[in-house]
């Protein structure tokens, strides 16, 4: 028995198809019907006819009929054009298909008065393209199109393809925006591969089974292309009758790649292809620039014609309720309390699902970290993701499984199976270690730290060897970035980090591969020309800068508003006076970021003899290197304060560690630190110090938790808080994003006084900002702790063996001899 609902789409094909030759359909203006009055121009036998394969591109009805008879279509131009073919023969007797030259015309011609107003003379034009051969060992290369004015366009592009005219060509989908009409062309197999049921997510046997798979070509286009390609951007748009042409350089091809990856995606978005890095989080949406991780993840989900992606959140609170209901879960506490108030912070999490367009899982992703905004909790989702990712695609054939992050290897490979072959020749080189920074001006005014949001003016020039010739690849009058966040080169935020406000700087770096350099260049015949005239061996990337101004992180701000001098310098003020005080000789400052304490002390008259700093941040170190190296170069024993000083080292290693070096130092510092770690590192830091090291003072500052809601009085424009997320839990939020926790004096009293106890340390607290007097304390509440009397002989106990595990950065001595392995 036969089916008729399986018969329909054949027979609203075969209806699509006849009405597309009627007189109604030839005056109106679609893409479609451009060709049928351009092939009119055509000359002899193939005046009129229309490619099979145009009409399986351009027609959506048609399109999606096909898709209907067979989802594999939607992959396979070679299929679309096949499945119109076996319909031929149930055409009516007005039209006429050949099923040799793969064209359908009318048999009786149009009327006069329809046709006559329709053929006007077009314009000879030349289009740029791009010619992609099939063989991944042959360069990807421009070429020019000429159209004459009375020919039809496709027969030109035949001609280029080596094909007798355009009903032998294919046409990929439309690629990039919606109004496109950008495609790859190529030439149809021969006849007896009409019936071609080639499977696309099988990109091995199709390579191996033809063997002339063009795999840069159907990675971009997420469709089978066999043989040589052009891409180029000419055709018919709806509501106009002219033919539209835009050109196609190297720099539109490989930008089209380079969308293919998360990077990329966010490269593009900021238009610095050669300046900016997918950041590594997504801290507040005051200081992110580009599309916002989740926009980034959809648009990679449509570049890779996958399902939307799938966000759930959850936030930590016990009832069941509506993520967004935060009203419904404080009530329903307040009830199961017994009416007594109860303290909630409702934070959130969310959970990412990718699915094919056939809703096969391809990964999952469920962080455990909550976040108190359910924006930042989806943003912070869909940046880990694309991370893995971005990883995954461009550096390792395998799917990186992390712990929040799960592949389902089988289907990663079915969809991604092409991107590793495309992306793994295109290096850029990420290691700044040894670096060279030219940096002049004034070093007056602010500097950068972790959490600034500065802005800056950048060229990056392409320099042939011997500094000839040089060409600007990429230019902006005012980037902005957060430091500390990865959204830039490393090399760039290094240098950045060093400078102060309206200084520039410059420092090259070695040349990454051509496609990054092509991706970014407008004139890339030009730089296509500078790369082929010599060997690319001695080329290099230049990169010129100026700091043009800094907003500090928001913390800064806060304590700024209420504080003068400002909270941070009431800080060193305090450690400054108990360490002239204690007449020691040395001191090591943990976590001392780009050496502010270090700095102060050499303007500062004190018995100092050695000081060193240790911090994990190799870009705070070198910052803190190059301004005590200038201090220190441009002070006369006869001026210094420090006199005394004989040698400073920093060194690049976590304060968690343990070094033996550490060990002979009369004075510890740790100003503002412990709260950037978790808690237990921070109180593993407080054992390891005082049980191992043991200085004979430590000093350790860190917020006061409680005074936070007078510091946030203090801001009131505070841009921090999303327009659309203004109720906040009742509870404070912390001064710095990067903060992990924050206490109260009660919970810092408990640390420091068990701490204290089981080491033979005293202690004693005060702080800076504020009254111990006056509620709610200091603003930032200190430390002292003091080794006990019957263990002043051990200044490294006998048990501990030399052990080096930090890395000397950098060193001074009173002779001024200066090593450095990264400065």
């Amino acid at each position: 028995m036969n089916n008729p609902t399986v018969q329909d789409p054949w027979d609203e094909l075969v209806a699509r198809v006849s009405y597309l030759f009627s007189n109604e359909f030839l005056p109106t203006l679609n893409p479609l019907s451009g060709h049928f009055r351009a092939v009119l121009r055509r000359e002899g036998d193939l005046n009129g006819s229309v490619p099979i394969s145009v009409i399986a591109s351009c027609d959506s009805k048609i399109n999606n009929l096909c898709k209907s008879i067979n989802p594999k279509a939607e992959s396979d131009p070679l299929l679309l054009t096949s499945l119109i073919m076996m319909n031929a023969s149930r055409l009516p007797k007005s039209v006429y298909a050949s099923k040799d030259q793969l064209w359908v015309c009318r048999k009786d011609p149009y009327p006069t008065e329809i046709v006559q107003p329709l053929i006007t003379q077009e314009e000879s034009i030349s289009v740029q393209a791009m010619h992609i051969p099939y063989s991944q060992e042959k360069t990807v290369a421009p070429l020019t199109l000429k159209f004459s004015s009375n020919g039809y366009y496709l027969d030109v592009i035949a001609q280029y393809l080596g094909v007798t005219n355009a009903s032998r060509v294919l046409l990929s989908r439309t690629i990039g925006k919606a109004s496109s009409e950008m495609r790859f062309y190529f030439a149809i197999p021969e006849p007896s591969m009409l019936d071609s049921s080639m499977d696309f997510l099988n990109m091995n046997e199709v390579s191996n089974s033809k063997g002339t798979f063009n795999s840069r070509a159907s990675y971009i286009s997420g469709q089978i292309i066999s043989g040589d390609a052009i891409l180029a951007s000419v055709g018919y748009m709806w509501r106009s009758a002219d033919l539209f042409h835009e050109d196609v350089t190297p720099c539109t091809y490989y930008r089209l790649i380079i969308s293919k990856i998360p990077g990329g995606i966010f490269k593009l978005s900021r238009e610095a292809v050669l300046t900016s890095e997918l950041p590594l989080g997504f801290i507040t949406r005051t200081n992110w620039r580009g599309l916002y991780p989740r926009e980034i993840l959809c648009a990679f989900c449509r570049n890779h014609r996958l399902s939307e992606p799938v966000f759930c959140t959850k936030s930590n609170s016990p009832f069941e309720t509506s993520q967004s209901d935060k009203t419904t879960v404080a009530e329903s506490a307040l009830s199961a309390s017994g009416g007594r108030s109860v303290p909630i912070e409702i934070k959130f999490r969310c959970e990412v699902k990718l699915f094919s367009r056939c809703q096969d899982l391809i990964l999952e992703c469920s962080p455990k970290q909550f976040y108190k905004r359910q924006n930042d909790a989806i943003q912070n989702a869909a940046l880990t993701v694309l991370s893995c990712l971005n990883t995954s695609l461009k550096d390792s054939y395998m799917p990186l499984n992390l712990v929040d992050v799960r592949f389902n290897y089988e289907n990663f490979v079915k969809v991604f199976s092409l991107c590793r072959s495309i992306h793994e020749s295109w290096a850029m080189d990420l290691n700044c270690r040894n670096q060279i920074f030219k940096i002049e001006g004034p070093e007056l005014g602010s500097s950068p730290c972790n959490g600034s949001l500065v802005c800056i003016r950048y060229f990056v020039y392409l320099v042939i060897e011997g500094g000839d010739a040089k060409e600007c690849l990429e230019s902006c009058d005012e980037f902005e970035f957060e430091i500390g966040n990865g959204a830039v080169l490393p090399h760039l935020e290094a240098c950045v980090i060093q400078m102060f406000v309206d200084q520039t700087a410059s420092f090259s770096m070695e040349l990454p591969s051509k496609e990054w350099i092509l991706a970014a260049a407008v004139d890339s015949a030009k730089i296509l020309s500078l790369l082929s005239s010599t060997e690319s061996e001695g080329h290099c990337l230049e990169y010129n800068l100026s700091l043009l101004r800094i907003v500090e992180p928001l913390e800064e701000r806060m304590e700024q508003a209420l504080f003068s001098p400002p909270l941070s310098k009431q800080r060193l003020e305090y450690a400054l006076q108990h360490i002239k005080k204690s007449d020691a000789t040395s001191l090591v400052d943990f976590g001392c970021g780009s050496g502010s304490l270090l700095q102060s002390i050499l303007d500062y008259p004190t018995s100092l003899e050695k000081i060193a700093g240790v911090d994990i941040s190799q870009k705070s170190l070198n910052r803190a290197a190059k301004v005590l190296h200038t201090k220190l170069s441009s002070n006369s024993d006869a001026i210094m304060p420090s006199a005394n000083l004989k040698s400073v080292l920093l060194y690049e290693g976590s304060i968690t560690v343990f070094d033996s070096r550490m060990c002979a130092f009369d004075i510890g510092t740790c100003l503002e630190v412990i709260e950037h770690m978790e808690e237990d590192q921070a109180c593993l830091f407080g054992d390891i110090v005082l049980s191992s090291f043991r200085p004979k003072i430590l000093i350790v500052s860190t917020p006061n938790y409680e005074y936070n809601v007078i510091l946030q009085r203090s801001n009131p424009s505070s841009h921090e808080d999303d327009p659309d997320e203004k109720t906040q839990s009742e509870s404070c939020k912390f001064r710095n994003h990067d903060h992990k926790f924050e206490w109260t004096r009660k919970q810092f009293s408990h640390w420091a006084l068990e701490l204290a106890k089981r080491h033979n340390y005293s202690v004693e607290f005060g702080g800076v900002g504020g009254s111990a007097e006056l509620e709610p304390g200091f603003a930032s509440q200190i430390a002292v702790f003091r080794r006990g009397i019957q263990s002043q002989v051990d200044d490294c106990p006998m048990n501990i063996g030399l052990s080096h595990c930090y890395e000397v950065i950098w060193e001074w001595g009173c002779s001024n001899s200066v090593s450095s392995s990264l400065w």
